[in-house]
């Protein structure tokens, strides 16, 4: 595993003081939010606030008031609707968002999710001609379509009013429908362009709830309607990764609240097969670890339409059935991956001079092509570089590419587009089909599109920390004052912390499936001791073994709750087996997400 730059982030500090003074609050919580970004009092109330009211009006989005003003026309004129979705989790919530706020509105409305092996991603042209031969008038996507160009031409051959929604990048040629709606399209002053392909449905769910109750003041039913679809918004967001801010933090907040307090049929099911319902507080990362993964499995492994059929459930059997369903689709997931994740490691032993390339790419004509995003992802983790994980299955193969921040993966990939067969997705995480004879080309061209990204000059993955903070300072009285900050996720990341000088308490150990796990207790002085987990770091046990009892760890505090009591303890990001470890001192501003600066 590459060795991590540890990172100390220093912030100015007069803003820190100020934002401390001005808003009362801890010193901790003002260099929290002065490290992300946040400088003024009025920048931070609203963060802190994260309020309902807070959310821009929907009709700021581009073509969301023609698109809404078209399914009133249809569902008035009796057409029938079919709302057509993507087979990952943002794909499923908004699918099932719009189709049920359709369904409230009266529509004739069906959903169409494409199976992910047999079809692939986004519109397809025997799809569209099978959902216009069952009489449907009107498509509208959710979460793909805005590089469908083809696809838009066929819908109109066909005769089909297309509505494309989606928050994906774009292509320079934008497909020919009858209404976009994109809160990125050229010419957009939509305040904030990082929604998901979920907060782009309830947008428009929001406008057609204001178009059918004739009035900016929903009816109750709408009203109970879009309240309860935040939880579905929360799920595709963070399922998504998009950035934790403004609107995004809104809807996973308010969504969590939905989530525990008055959750749906189906979501009820999906918690309560996840254990989650005994907590008395729901994180983003319970969605994340938790509720994501086994609508995920379901999706990759088999056919999405069951997992918007668990999220859109009424009937309290079939939703416990569907959930039970997508966690042993989930439990299968989990057993293909630690395969694949040990092939992996097999083949970059077999070719050891593949660790000093720019970047990685894997082929193996075992692994499924449904899990290779998630290997990408995991190899990103581990290795600290561009990945691209493929599948050799089926011809063309089907590759995933996952890119640490700086190195754009759709723009590599349109770099890489004359070896490509198709290719789509975001900056960090994208999707391609490539022919098996091209790989070696393809792996070349990576390497060289690497070797000029300013990451080349720092491979090293840079592990942020926000501030030192001695043991002694953990107590239940600062995780409410972290509470403050969540939900964390990308743009507003979980904040860590640097402990040194500590010694090692006990025998460190390995433990959890294939002993993936690390876990031992530390004491910092004479104070008490706390219990550390490491989260697949089970390969850092030697490292511990023989440090003779000395080390610093990059952690953050969390509560663990076992047979209805709570401790503390220590999850670990990072160890360095040493009282004095490697530090580097950089300006805050730095490492600001971009969607802060």
């Amino acid at each position: 595993m590459r060795p991590k730059r540890w990172c100390l982030l220093t912030a100015d500090r007069l803003i820190t003081e100020r934002l401390s003074r001005d808003l009362r609050v801890h010193p901790a919580i003002a260099a929290l939010l002065a490290t992300r970004g946040i400088r003024t009092a009025e920048m931070a109330r609203r963060f802190l606030r994260s309020a309902l009211s807070d959310l821009h009006e929907p009709e700021d989005l581009p073509g969301v008031e023609e698109a809404a003003e078209r399914l009133h026309a249809a569902v008035r004129a009796g057409r029938r609707i079919c709302v057509y979705g993507d087979y990952d989790v943002d794909g499923m919530t908004a699918t099932t968002l719009l189709w049920r706020c359709l369904r409230l509105a009266g529509a004739d409305v069906d959903f169409y999710v494409p199976h992910r092996l047999e079809e692939g991603y986004g519109l397809n042209v025997d799809a569209l001609r099978q959902i216009r031969r069952q009489g449907t008038h009107v498509v509208v996507t959710v979460d793909c379509g805005i590089t469908a160009v083809a696809e838009a031409e066929e819908a109109r051959a066909l005769g089909l009013e297309l509505i494309i929604t989606d928050h994906h990048e774009f292509h320079s040629e934008l497909p020919d429908a009858d209404v976009l709606v994109h809160p990125r399209l050229p010419g957009s002053a939509y305040p904030f362009p990082h929604l998901s392909g979920a907060g782009v449905a309830f947008k428009l769910a929001w406008a057609v709830a204001r178009r059918f109750s004739q009035a900016r003041k929903v009816t109750e039913a709408f009203r109970q309607f879009l309240l309860e679809s935040l939880s579905l918004v929360a799920l595709g967001t963070v399922a998504d990764s998009a950035p934790v801010l403004d609107e995004n933090r809104i809807f996973i907040r308010h969504g969590l609240q939905t989530l525990l307090q008055a959750p749906s049929v189906g979501l009820r099911a999906l918690i309560e097969a996840s254990r989650l319902s005994q907590r008395p507080l729901l994180s983003a990362e319970d969605l994340a670890y938790e509720l994501v993964p086994r609508l995920n499995a379901v999706g990759r492994l088999e056919q999405a339409r069951l997992a918007v059929e668990l999220l859109a459930a009424t009937h309290p059997q079939r939703a416990q059935d569907l959930a039970r369903y997508c966690a042993t689709q989930n439990d299968i997931r989990r057993k293909l991956e630690l395969r694949m994740l040990h092939q992996a490691r097999e083949l970059v032993e077999t070719h050891p001079q593949w660790l000093e390339d720019n970047a990685l790419v894997l082929a193996h004509p075992d692994w499924h092509p449904g899990l290779v995003g998630v290997m990408a992802n995991r190899l990103l983790e581990r290795y600290g570089k561009a990945v691209a994980v493929i599948s050799l299955r089926q011809q063309p193969a089907t590759g995933s590419i996952r890119c640490p921040a700086g190195f754009h993966a759709k723009e590599v990939l349109q770099s890489c587009s004359d070896l490509l067969e198709t290719f789509g997705g975001h900056a960090a995480a994208a999707g391609f089909r490539i022919r098996a004879e091209l790989i070696e080309d393809f792996r070349q061209r990576l390497q060289e599109l690497a070797a000029l990204s300013p990451l080349s000059e720092a491979q090293e993955s840079a592990l942020i920390i926000d501030t030192e903070l001695p043991l002694a300072a953990v107590t239940p009285g600062l995780l409410k004052i972290l509470d403050a900050l969540q939900p964390f996720g990308p743009g507003n990341r979980k904040p860590l912390f640097l402990a040194t000088h500590l010694n090692v308490v006990g025998e460190p150990r390995t433990v959890g499936e294939d002993q993936r796990h690390l876990m031992f207790r530390v004491r910092q002085d004479e104070g008490r001791v706390f219990r550390v987990i490491g989260f697949n770091l089970g390969e850092r046990l030697p490292e511990l073994l023989t440090a003779q009892g000395q080390c610093s760890i990059v952690f953050h505090p969390r509560r663990d709750t076992w047979q209805g009591q709570e401790r503390l303890d220590l999850q670990i990001l990072d160890l360095q087996p040493t009282s004095e470890p490697m530090i580097e001192w950089v300006d805050a501003d730095e490492y600001l997400a971009p969607e802060c600066r």
